[in-house]
Parts: C-alpha cells; structure tokens; sequence
C-alpha cells in the first residue's frame, strides 16, 4: 500500500464523512483494456510502416479529441492521424468483442459503494457506445448513476472538463468525490477537477509528480476500497 497522509482517520461508524461521489476512468482501471490498446497501437504502427515507440501508449492513454490528435501527430507525424487512430479503434473493438477482461477488486468496490448510497459515474474518453457496450458485457453498467464520454466535453483529459461533468450528473461538489484513475492524464484531470484522485498504476507507474497529485495509491481497487473502510482517505 501507497499514500500520502491524510491527517485524522474517521470514525467506521462516522460514515457522513465519506464523499458522496466516486468517479471511475475505465480503461486499465476497471478494465483491464489497456494492454489491449498498447498491443493494438503496436499492431497499427507496423501496419502503416512507422517504427512503433513504446512511450506512445502511455502518452495517449485517457486522451480524446485533440488532445489525442496532438500526441499521435508528435510521436508518429508521417501518419494518417485520423486513419491512425481509427485502425487502433479497430483493433480494440474486435478483441473486447470476445472477451472483456476486468481488473481486481471492480465488483467488490462498486457494491460496497452502491451500499453506502455513494452516486458513481464512469468518466471515461473512449466513445459512449464502447462504454456502454464493454460495462453492459460484464455486468456493471446498471450500477452507474451517470456515464460520461470525452466526446461530451470540450476538452479531453488531462483538463478536468470530464470529472467536472461527471460530478454535475451525479448531483456532487467536485471535491466531494474520490476519482479514481490509473493514467497520467486521467490523474491531472482529477487533481484539476478539485476531487480526492486515487491512482491504481496500470501501465504508468507513480512518480514524484502523480504522488503530488493523488491522495494516495494504491496497488488494485480491492486495496482501495478497504482503505476507505478504515476511514484512510
């Protein structure tokens, strides 16, 4: 386990004290898709005939709209950017079309939330129809009170646009809500945005900027969870 202080721990039975909302990227956070978008931008990369960089998936990882355009017109300039990404786009449909693989500890951390009547969205910047689609496949889209796409807001992460929208449709202040992210950007965005963000590492391993931004991290959301019911953060 990983965190910043807090300061005082809250009582187990001083549950008012909890946020009222928790907000959840889903790529590599609740699912475990992103190595399926790393392995699928290598596959694009040959395919186009450009050398692939494996510092590309991290850099895009949580981006959208522009912001996914910048990162892909800097890393690989000669390409198609908007055929580029749509291949990527592809490639992912058709492997999460027969399998979608979830991480450790989601069912667990979504009931205990749905238990404690906190309101949960999924702010997420991949297509609303993919959301929907990948959460209704394993059973946890009907948990979620509001589910938002990069496609809704005009800036993409690591602005906090998303989280900010995400916190409206739930009825919650910004900074009475965990976010809980495993990317760069989706961290930004959440520190930005004024909520309590949680990083779960994925792909992206914590350095000395993202634990200046998170409240703490953690190594799955099962860690997390049990974090905040010993009043941790």
């Amino acid at each position: 386990m990983m965190r910043k202080p807090r300061g005082k721990k809250i009582s187990l039975e001083d549950y008012d004290t909890m946020k009222k909302g928790a907000i959840f990227d889903m790529d590599g956070l609740l699912l475990d898709t992103e190595r399926i978008y790393r392995d699928s931008w290598k596959i694009v990369a040959e395919e186009f005939g450009v050398l692939y960089n494996p510092e590309f998936p991290k850099a895009v990882c949580g981006t959208s709209g522009s912001g996914k355009v910048a990162v892909v017109e800097k890393y690989y300039p000669e390409v198609d950017v908007n055929a580029f990404i749509e291949a990527c786009r592809r490639h992912v449909y058709e492997s999460v079309s027969r399998f979608v693989p979830e991480k450790p500890g989601m069912h667990e951390i979504l009931d205990y939330f749905k238990k404690k009547k906190v309101k949960m969205a999924v702010a997420s910047s991949s297509r609303m129809k993919i959301i929907k689609n990948n959460l209704q496949k394993v059973g946890v889209l009907d948990q979620f009170d509001a589910v938002v796409s990069g496609g809704q807001v005009e800036r993409g992460k690591p602005a906090p646009d998303i989280f900010l929208e995400a916190a409206r449709q739930i009825g919650c202040d910004p900074t009475d809500c965990y976010v809980f992210e495993d990317g760069r950007s989706g961290i930004k965005a959440g520190a930005a945005a004024g909520c309590d963000t949680i990083m779960i590492p994925d792909l992206t391993d914590p350095d000395e900027e993202l634990r200046t931004l998170c409240v703490a991290i953690y190594p799955s959301l099962l860690d997390a969870m049990e974090a905040i019911e010993r009043g941790e953060i």
